[in-house]
Order: structure tokens, then C-alpha cells, then sequence
């Protein structure tokens, strides 16, 4: 296992010092790597955050490039990068962030072959997609490896989020999603308060970090709905569904 320096001792400091989190915490993070799928406006501050909070290796994934249109809530990313691929942009201002991390990039379009090789190779999944058939590739996929995965949504003034772990008894993605049915706007159509998917992207962080580090309590088994316009947090509680085609399959 790989140790911390001394300059990262003193970087994260502040993590260190918490209850029950301490060096081992922090060393285990360290030599652990997480899969960031989609570097919209979710994936610039989840992969931020995990960069900085000091998560050892991250790859990247998105196959398009930057417009004018992202600037506003995607936050690794200026007015130099429109037109540049979103994962070389991101990759370049995350070492700005912190160079002692490794950072890997796939800018293609992937396969469900080619995506459980990638999962196989990291211990979270963060899925910050926006739409529903990525979206259950993705937990298909980690289904089939055990990868456990952190699943953020943000449209117009409202965010979801949820982790799946994929241990017995526990729902998958699709579980959840059956319950909200198919037909599932995207921000394109629906539009997205910028600030928002700063929360939403930040807190994929902090659940990915509880996951690889066992710290805390994860989302597991229970969906976060917040509603920025009277900023209240609700949750629910669910459960495997029988007839779930994914984790019920035989």
C-alpha cells in the first residue's frame, strides 16, 4: 500500500483530523480509484472533489467536447477550452488541482464489453450521466462485477442521489428507476440551475469517499430528492423489486 508524504500529510490535514477518519483513512484513499463516467456539470465537481479530497487515480470518461453552453456549471472548464475534448480539459485543470494524482481519460463512446473492462480495473463507479440508457448500461455493468456505484441526477431545480453496493438483498439502478418510469427529460430539455449540479456532483464525492474508505453511513437502499427551490431534503427508502430483470436475474 502506498504511504503519504509529507506534503500530503499537511494537504489534508483537515481530513485527517476528523473523528474516526485519521491517516489510515486518508492512506487508504490514497490507493484507491474511482471511474467517473460523464464530465458535464456533475463530473467537474465530483471528479474536483475526489482530486482534491486525495483519491490516488481517476479516469475519465466522455466522448464530447466543450461548447459555450457548458461554461456556465461545468467548473473545470473556460472559455480557452470550447471546442476541446471535455476529458483532456478536465484532466489538465484537475493536476492544476492536484499533480500527485494519476488521471486517466477515454473520450469514446463505450460498449458493454469494453465498459466492464474498465470497471474491473477501478473500486467505485460515479455515474454523472443524463440519460436513463447510459444510465442502466452503467448499473448493469457494475451489477455484473460488484463495482459499487454513486448515481447523481440534477434537472431544473431538483437533484436525486443514491448508492448501490449490490450486496444480497440490495436494489440495483433499475430498481430504482422502474420506479420512475422511461420517459425522463434531460437538462437539454428541461434546463438546470447552475449551482445545483455543484451540490449534487460534491455529494457523489462524499458518498464515493464513504464507500471506498468505509467511513460513515452511504445512500445505500435510499434516494435523496432535494428541491432547491424551497431547499428541502427528502428520502425514501427502497427495496429490490421481484421482478427486476438485472439483480433478480437468474
Amino acid at each position: 500500500m502506498l504511504q503519504l508524504t509529507d506534503n500530503e500529510l499537511l494537504c489534508y490535514d483537515r481530513q485527517i483530523t476528523l473523528k474516526g477518519f485519521d491517516i489510515d483513512k486518508q492512506e487508504l484513499l490514497k490507493n484507491q480509484s474511482a471511474l467517473i463516467i460523464g464530465l458535464g456539470g456533475l463530473g467537474c465537481s465530483a471528479s474536483l472533489y475526489l482530486c482534491s479530497a486525495g483519491i490516488g487515480k481517476l479516469t475519465l470518461v466522455d466522448f464530447d467536447t466543450i461548447s459555450e453552453s457548458n461554461l456556465n456549471r461545468q467548473i473545470l472548464y473556460t472559455n480557452q477550452s470550447i471546442q476541446q475534448q471535455k476529458v483532456i480539459a478536465a484532466k489538465s485543470a484537475l493536476l492544476q488541482h492536484n499533480p500527485a494524482i494519476s488521471i486517466d481519460t477515454c473520450a469514446e463512446q463505450l460498449d458493454d464489453s469494453a465498459l466492464l473492462k474498465l470497471i474491473e480495473q477501478h473500486h467505485v463507479v460515479v455515474d454523472c450521466t443524463d440519460n436513463i440508457q447510459t444510465r442502466e448500461q452503467i448499473n448493469r455493468c457494475c451489477y455484473q462485477r460488484k463495482t459499487p456505484l454513486i448515481s447523481g441526477a440534477a434537472i431544473r431545480m431538483e437533484g436525486l442521489l443514491s448508492v448501490f453496493t449490490y450486496q444480497e438483498n440490495e436494489p440495483c439502478y433499475h430498481c430504482l428507476s422502474l420506479l420512475f418510469g422511461q420517459q425522463q427529460l434531460t437538462c437539454v430539455e428541461a434546463g438546470v440551475m447552475a449551482p445545483l449540479v455543484g451540490i449534487i456532483g460534491s455529494m457523489q464525492a462524499l458518498e464515493a469517499i464513504k464507500v471506498l474508505t468505509h467511513y460513515g453511513q452511504p445512500l445505500v437502499s435510499r434516494l435523496l430528492m432535494i428541491d432547491t427551490m424551497t431547499m428541502q431534503f427528502n428520502e425514501i427508502s427502497f427495496t429490490k423489486l421481484a421482478n427486476c430483470p438485472v439483480c433478480q436475474a437468474k
